[in-house]
C-alpha cells in the first residue's frame, strides 16, 4: 500500500522561483512483482519528482558488473498496470543485457504519489516521462547523452509523445502500443469516430463528474471484468488472462482491480497525443504483434511518423515498425518467446552508443 508523509509549503528562493517539493513515499522493500528476480542483476527503490511535484516510485535494476557511466532506459506501461508486472519485466531484462532500467509508476497509480488516485492525463503522464529522463540524467553513474525510453501498451503513446518534445531521449521503443486519444475518442477500431459519439460520451462523463462532486468522491469504473462475460470481445480475454491470473495479477495494478477512475481518461477525447510524431528526430523502433487488436495503432502512427517524406525525421532512416507473426497483444507483456529482446538490445546497443 502507499503511504504518503512530509508534505511541506514549497519554499521560496529570493529569485521568486519554487523548489521542487518532495512528498516522502513509503515503498514496499519485498520482491513483490510477477516475475522472478534476476541474480544478475541489482534492484533497488527510489523515487523522483516531477515538474507538478508529484513524487513518482520506480524500481531501478543495474547490472551487477556495471562499471563507469552508463546508459540507461526509462520504462512505463501497461495504461493502468504498475511497475510490477510488464514495465519491470522489461526493465530487469534490459539490465541483464547491459543497460541501467528503471521501470516507474505513473502519477496516480501504483506506489506513486497524487491525488484522486486512478487519474490520467495526456500532460502530467508525458511530464512523468520526462521525470525520469531528469532523474536519470542527473545520476553519476549514467552518461546523460545515452539516455532512451521504452512504452508498453498505452504507454507506447506516451513515449511517441515524449520522444517529440524531449530532445535528450536518444532511442524509443514502444511494445503493443495504444494511442490512448485516439481509442478514448474513437473507440475501438474507430467504430465511433462521429461527432454524435463523442457528444454522447462526454455527456455521460460530465453528468458522472456533477454527481461526483455533489457526493464528494470519485467512483471507479472497474478493471478488467471477472468473471469475463461471454460476449465480450476475444482480446478482454486475453487481458483476463493476464491481469485476473497469477500470470500477471498485482494488488496495485488498476486493471487488476477496480480501474480508473470513471473520469480519470476524460481529457483525451479532446488532446490527441500524437501531433507531432513526424517531427522526432531520434531513433524509433515500433513493434506490435500481427494478431494483436491493437496492430492498426502501430501501423498508423508509424504512417503518420513518416507522412512528410521531405522531414527530417521521415529522412533520418532510423525509424523502424516490426510485427511480430502470430502474436496477440498481451503476448508482448510477458511471453520471453515472443518479446525480441535480441532485436531490442541490438536497436539501443545502436543508438545509445
Amino acid at each position: 500500500m502507499l503511504a504518503l508523509s512530509g508534505m511541506s509549503v514549497p519554499a521560496q528562493t529570493s529569485n521568486n522561483t519554487s523548489i521542487m517539493n518532495t512528498t516522502v513515499l513509503t515503498l514496499s522493500q519485498e520482491w513483490d512483482k510477477t516475475f522472478p528476480q534476476s541474480q544478475e542483476v541489482n534492484h533497488s527503490k527510489v523515487a523522483f519528482t516531477n515538474r507538478y511535484c508529484i513524487t513518482l516510485a520506480a524500481d531501478l535494476y543495474i547490472p551487477k558488473d556495471a562499471q563507469g557511466r552508463m546508459a540507461a532506459i526509462a520504462v512505463c506501461g501497461p495504461f493502468g498496470a504498475c511497475k510490477e508486472q510488464c514495465s519491470g519485466l522489461y526493465a530487469q531484462t534490459l539490465a541483464e543485457r547491459g543497460f541501467m532500467a528503471m521501470a516507474f509508476d505513473p502519477s496516480f497509480t501504483g506506489e506513486s504519489a497524487g491525488e484522486p488516485r486512478f487519474m490520467a492525463s495526456p500532460d502530467i503522464n508525458t511530464e512523468d516521462f520526462q521525470a525520469a529522463v531528469d532523474y536519470l540524467s542527473c545520476r553519476d553513474d549514467v552518461d546523460k547523452e545515452r539516455i532512451g525510453v521504452l512504452g508498453i501498451c498505452g504507454w507506447g503513446g506516451m513515449a511517441l509523445n515524449v520522444a517529440a518534445l524531449d530532445t535528450r531521449i536518444k532511442a524509443t521503443v514502444t511494445s503493443t502500443m495504444y494511442d490512448m486519444s485516439r481509442v478514448t475518442a474513437n473507440g475501438y477500431f474507430d467504430e465511433a469516430d462521429n461527432e454524435e459519439a463523442r457528444h454522447e460520451a462526454r455527456k455521460v462523463l460530465n453528468v458522472q463528474r456533477t454527481m461526483e462532486f455533489g457526493q464528494g468522491r470519485h467512483e471507479q469504473g472497474g478493471g478488467v471484468p471477472d468473471p469475463m462475460p461471454e460476449d465480450f470481445p476475444w482480446f478482454f480475454k486475453d487481458y483476463h488472462d493476464y491481469y485476473k491470473t497469477s500470470r500477471g495479477y498485482h494488488p496495485r495494478s488498476g486493471n487488476s482491480n477496480g480501474g480508473w477512475n470513471k473520469t480519470g481518461c476524460m481529457s483525451f477525447l479532446n488532446q490527441p497525443i500524437l501531433r507531432y510524431s513526424d517531427e522526432i528526430r531520434s531513433a524509433v523502433l515500433m513493434i506490435h504483434g500481427e494478431k494483436a487488436h491493437s496492430c492498426y495503432f502501430s501501423k498508423d502512427a508509424y504512417a503518420d511518423m513518416m507522412r512528410n517524406g521531405e522531414s527530417v525525421a521521415a529522412k533520418a532512416g532510423n525509424k523502424e515498425l516490426l510485427l511480430i507473426p502470430d502474436a496477440v497483444h498481451t503476448d508482448l507483456y510477458d511471453n520471453l518467446s515472443v518479446i525480441p529482446f535480441d532485436r531490442i538490445e541490438e536497436f539501443y546497443r545502436k543508438y545509445l552508443k
